[in-house]
């Protein structure tokens, strides 16, 4: 096999006026990601996904330059069954054969944030090639499935004290256990958060799971006195408390609560959770594989999860590529329990995938498609790529 093509589209699909919410990244009218396509000189073709953002909307152009004109390039008459080889070359730059040589990385200057974002997409495009080259899911070549399905999580929960309930209730109602609401920034005071989540936790009643999500706007401040008024809701957990600039925030938040802590979904690489394990920082790592330098990170990501004893709940939140290779990673390791399944208005996971993720009864079976069991349609890509 040799690649004889990499090819990144900023897609942007419109969410319907219906379906957009607002939070503390504002009015989301956009679903934006950067599909990567890597082609064999045999035509078979491999996807994975780039995001500039943790949330739903980003200017993805950088993105694209990227893996057009810096990583692409140089990964052209390769083999791409070399995965970490490919891996370590797109992270070390000009000095990738330095590094194979010595044995050890000598990262690119660029070697957090798009670039690692770009450098993932490509990876995960690689892994599902391979899947489709044997045959195979992508979790089969990951050492398999620990499980043969999962609960999932509804993750939503942006309404006012007045409809929360109502919101997390028609989760439920579609058979889901678990969900997710959002706090922090977006409610102004930390006493809107509490009875926001008080309300939440009086409609679902004691027996379905309840986490909250701040995107780390609250203060340390803030964040122990939210989680000291939310003690009687028997959280599952505290997602994004505090900055992650600021890792001993989340150490010292964790310290003084009960409430699990879970962090990671706009981490970049291994070593950034190696730190936060490192400060006790954490419960639950969550690691988008958009963002985290693709499946060859996330699954060093879970061996670093299964390492400290702690929970692998990987940021599920973008297109079907990210989301379908989030479970294959997921499920092949034995620290995840639980999946996210986004609730919003998502074009790019319901809409472009030819198959799209389905989740009955609030379970998701482990995946079964050669690769990532991921295939575009191509009339929605050209419609909503941006123009650069």
């Amino acid at each position: 096999m040799e690649i004889a093509a990499v090819e990144a589209r900023w897609l942007r699909a419109p969410i319907p006026e219906a379906g957009q919410h607002t939070s503390d990244f504002g009015r989301l009218r956009t679903f934006d990601a950067v599909l990567v396509t890597v082609r064999t000189k045999d035509g078979a073709e491999g996807f994975g996904e780039a995001k500039a953002a943790v949330g739903s909307a980003g200017d993805c152009a950088s993105l694209v330059t990227t893996v057009e004109r810096e990583l692409g390039p140089a990964l052209i008459g390769r083999d791409p069954r070399r995965i970490t080889e490919a891996w370590e070359r797109m992270y070390c730059g000009q000095r990738g054969e330095l590094a194979l040589d010595r044995g050890r990385s000598f990262p690119d200057v660029a070697r957090r944030g798009p670039r690692i974002a770009a450098i993932g997409a490509v990876d995960t495009a690689l892994w599902d090639l391979a899947g489709q080259a044997h045959r195979v899911p992508v979790v089969e070549l990951l050492g398999g499935a620990c499980r043969d399905a999962m609960p999932a999580y509804a993750s939503g929960g942006w309404g006012g004290v007045d409809r929360i309930g109502d919101e997390l209730g028609a989760f439920v109602e579609r058979g889901f256990r678990a969900v997710k609401m959002r706090v922090g920034a977006m409610d102004q005071h930390v006493e809107t958060s509490a009875v926001r989540t008080l309300a939440a936790r009086a409609a679902l009643g004691p027996d379905v799971e309840l986490m909250v999500d701040s995107h780390g706007t609250f203060s340390l401040p803030e964040a122990k006195r939210f989680a000291r008024m939310v003690e009687s809701a028997n959280l599952r957990w505290f997602e994004e408390p505090t900055p992650l600039d600021d890792v001993e925030a989340a150490a010292e938040l964790r310290s003084s609560t009960d409430i699990p802590i879970a962090v990671g979904e706009s981490l970049s690489t291994r070593f950034e959770f190696r730190d936060v394990l490192e400060r006790r920082a954490a419960d639950v790592l969550q690691p988008d594989v958009a963002l985290v330098g693709g499946i060859t990170e996330a699954r060093r990501v879970a061996a670093l999860a299964e390492t400290a004893q702690v929970e692998l709940a990987p940021h599920l939140w973008g297109s079907a590529v990210s989301y379908l290779a989030g479970l294959h990673v997921a499920f092949a390791s034995p620290a995840a329990r639980i999946l996210e399944v986004s609730l919003g208005a998502n074009p790019l996971l319901r809409e472009l995938p030819e198959w799209p993720p389905t989740v009955e009864d609030g379970q998701v079976k482990v995946p079964e498609g050669p690769g990532l069991g991921f295939r575009p349609r191509a009339e929605l890509v050209d419609e909503w790529t941006v123009p650069l």
